[in-house]
């Protein structure tokens, strides 16, 4: 059995002396028994590996490289899985959606606005009062169904993002 001193395992563990003897304090790595400063390489590596496997490579308030390094791939793997959405239609930006919105809310109100000077020639004519419901009721209809619509009024804003751009 050959037997190694700290500066061939810190070599073959690519670490400095130093670090090997603070793993050796710290107990990760032990010295073969009766000859102090020595080490069986093998085992040695194998404790190292288990060390660095166990999550603490930086000490025990180190961060866990492996441990990062998955999260930093998920959020990759979703921010690629949004952009994918975003491309297919099926995921929207916020900005968008509130640009579409606050159009949708000033063209209802608009048209809520306009109903009594639209209104008030045909309406004073009238004298039956279910007739005045009934005209009152479609206008208003006619008004909430444009807020209904979300899906059209969506996809106009979307043309005409594309055409500043240049896409179409």
């Amino acid at each position: 059995m050959t037997l190694y001193n700290v500066k061939a395992v810190a070599r073959v563990l690519d670490l400095s002396e130093r670090r090997v003897r603070q793993l050796r304090d710290e107990g990760v790595i032990e010295e073969y028994k009766g000859k102090a400063g020595l080490y069986e390489l093998i085992p040695t590596v194998h404790k190292y590996i288990s060390f660095l496997r166990s999550g603490k490579p930086d000490g025990e308030g180190g961060v866990n490289y492996h441990t990062e390094r998955a999260l930093f791939m998920k959020a990759k793997r979703q921010d690629v899985e949004f952009d994918l959405k975003l491309k297919e239609g099926d995921l929207h930006k916020s900005e968008d959606v509130e640009a579409v919105m606050a159009g949708m809310l000033v063209n209802f109100k608009s048209r809520l606005a306009a109903l009594p000077a639209k209104l008030a020639a045909v309406l004073s004519k009238k004298t039956n009062k279910a007739e005045i419901q009934k005209i009152l009721k479609a206008a208003c209809d006619e008004a909430l169904n444009e807020l209904a619509d979300f899906n059209s009024a969506f996809e106009v804003k979307e043309v005409k993002k594309e055409d500043e751009n240049g896409d179409l």
